[in-house]
């Protein structure tokens, strides 16, 4: 799989912000169905409108031609895609000439069986989505009785070398009354652990105002139990991090609603159909496939890139509105890529 010859030129929006970070959706299929995420009968891409594991190949390498550093592989679910491993292995192949991290975002449903293989091809750090512990409220959640299967695939993330973030959005009368136990599980289990407020991407069954709890009132509920000390470590993304003086382990905060975090962004985001997305809560796009598919593929992706880079907004804006109001935008994260 060759990728089209760019010339170098390091992607800088017009910001002056260098962006450095693809998350590269492979797939927009999910296998569970999380409440504040999609409706249960949530409509999926026709598999003829997915990019081909060629076409997803060319695109990260001439990205990494560009200047990304760091690719985080992610869906809906990518490990529900047949040929994801084999992805997975040619772009480990890039670490260390040009790419430095090759991540991966995943609901752990399948992570027991590939949790071996990843570590094989050159992955060091998976996230893993996990809001609750409790067996039914999971389910509840989810909309799928898969919590068991999670566990068993952060176990065997760790036993094969793979370091270990937990990612939970905080919902009000979900799980807010667990959130510091799942922090002490986390800690325990060697886990980092980031909280992340519920962003408004299209339309769920439910009503999402009701379960909005921001983090600013979940951090002054955890002041009363830990000593939170202030890090200054970033992992490349938009969470700011603290110390837990009772754990000793490491606590993030995603805040895209209580504290917009896009002054520093370095990130971008693609489709699994070839959509670049420069901002998460923007509707701008540029159209990659088309590029990938034209006669003149490498001068046709420069091109688009460098439109985004001009189209890229200064920062988002997202709002959580009450049910029967459009959400702030209408396609899901599961089509965007999280």
């Amino acid at each position: 799989m060759n990728a089209p010859a760019l010339p170098f030129k390091p992607l800088v929006d017009q910001f002056h912000r260098r962006i450095s970070y693809l998350r590269l959706s492979v797939i927009d299929r999910c296998d569970l169905r999380c409440t504040y995420c999609m409706p249960e009968r949530q409509t999926f891409l026709p598999k003829s409108e997915v990019l081909s594991l060629e076409e997803l190949h060319q695109l990260a390498l001439g990205f990494i031609a560009r200047g990304i550093t760091k690719i985080r592989l992610t869906g809906g679910e990518p490990l529900v895609r047949r040929d994801m491993i084999e992805l997975v292995r040619a772009l480990g192949r890039q670490v260390g000439d040009g790419l430095e991290e090759l991540t991966l975002t995943t609901n752990g449903t399948r992570l027991a069986q590939f949790a071996g293989d990843l570590a094989a091809a050159g992955v060091r750090r998976v996230n893993v989505s996990l809001d609750t512990l409790d067996r039914d409220r999971f389910a509840r959640i989810a909309r799928r009785d898969s919590l068991p299967a999670v566990l068993e695939g952060i176990a065997a993330a760790k036993a094969a070398g793979l370091s270990v973030k937990l990612n939970t959005v905080a919902l009000r009368g979900e799980n807010e009354d667990e959130i510091a136990d799942l922090i002490g599980w986390a800690h325990a289990q060697s886990c980092e652990i980031t909280l992340i407020e519920m962003m408004p991407l299209g339309e769920v069954d439910g009503d999402r105002f009701d379960h909005y709890l921001p983090l600013t009132t979940v951090r002054a509920a955890l002041e009363k139990r830990f000593t939170l000390t202030p890090e200054s470590h970033r992992s490349g993304g938009p969470a700011h991090y603290v110390r837990v003086a009772e754990t000793g382990g490491r606590l993030g905060f995603i805040t895209p609603l209580t504290g917009n975090f896009c002054e520093g962004c370095n990130r971008i985001r693609v489709t699994a159909t070839g959509q670049l997305f420069p901002c998460l809560g923007g509707v701008e796009q540029v159209d990659l496939r088309a590029a990938l598919r034209s006669a003149d593929p490498g001068a046709a992706l420069a091109g688009a890139l460098d439109t985004a880079m001009r189209i890229k907004p200064e920062r988002h804006h997202f709002a959580i509105r009450r049910a029967g109001e459009a959400p702030a935008l209408p396609r899901h994260m599961s089509m965007t890529g999280g």
